[in-house]
């Protein structure tokens, strides 16, 4: 990954059960999409990652997403969450012990404001969400003050945009349903799962 804390794109797998995560996953292994993230709002995610994390933690990073409090941030590490995503601020308490246990960090703002006073808080990456209402220019225009960043875009991010917010200067970005069609993980099409990770490979300058 060189200096990146994380891989440069996270897959973002939601309401999905885990076989259905599961297979995406394997089907991850040897691509460049090397990181995957459980919301805590699917079906047994913690099962999920437990899973996940034990089959297939030397090859892909697994991390939890919609974490909006202590407790579930707790009961992701110790299922074996890599790192932590919300769609909120964190408090100093959970960036603490995220940190305390090895689990990379990556909080939501809206503001540069707050994009700052997560930084400051603790947080490794922050997550510009939703990234699709302010657009690419935004993430050049917030850093162009505040200096380079390491920020990740999500929210609306899809094959057809992702490499615009890079070359506006994210650093990372998260994408769910810009990558497959959610029938195709309902019912475990493994053909159309490779040709969605092989077009979203194809669409990014690395």
């Amino acid at each position: 990954m060189g200096d990146l804390l994380i891989p440069k794109v996270t897959v973002i797998l939601r309401g999905y059960d885990t076989k259905q995560v599961l297979t995406v996953i394997e089907h991850l292994v040897g691509t460049r999409l090397s990181s995957v993230e459980v919301t805590s709002n699917s079906p047994n995610f913690l099962e999920s990652i437990r899973i996940a994390s034990r089959e297939f933690g030397e090859d892909v990073l697994i991390g939890a997403g919609t974490i909006t409090d202590f407790e579930l941030a707790k009961r992701s590490i110790d299922a074996g969450a890599s790192y932590l995503l919300s769609p909120i601020m964190l408090s100093e308490r959970t960036l603490a012990y995220a940190k305390e246990n090895g689990a990379i960090t990556v909080p939501a703002a809206f503001t540069p404001t707050e994009i700052m006073q997560s930084f400051k808080a603790g947080a490794d990456i922050v997550k510009v969400f939703p990234a699709c209402t302010l657009g690419p220019k935004y993430i050049t225009d917030v850093q162009a003050p505040l200096g380079r960043m390491p920020l990740m875009v999500v929210g609306g991010i899809n094959a057809d945009n992702v490499q615009d917010y890079f070359d506006a200067g994210a650093t990372y970005a998260g994408i769910g349903s810009g990558i497959f069609n959610p029938s195709d993980i309902v019912q475990r099409n493994v053909a159309n799962i490779r040709n969605s990770i092989k077009r979203l490979e194809n669409s990014i300058a690395w």
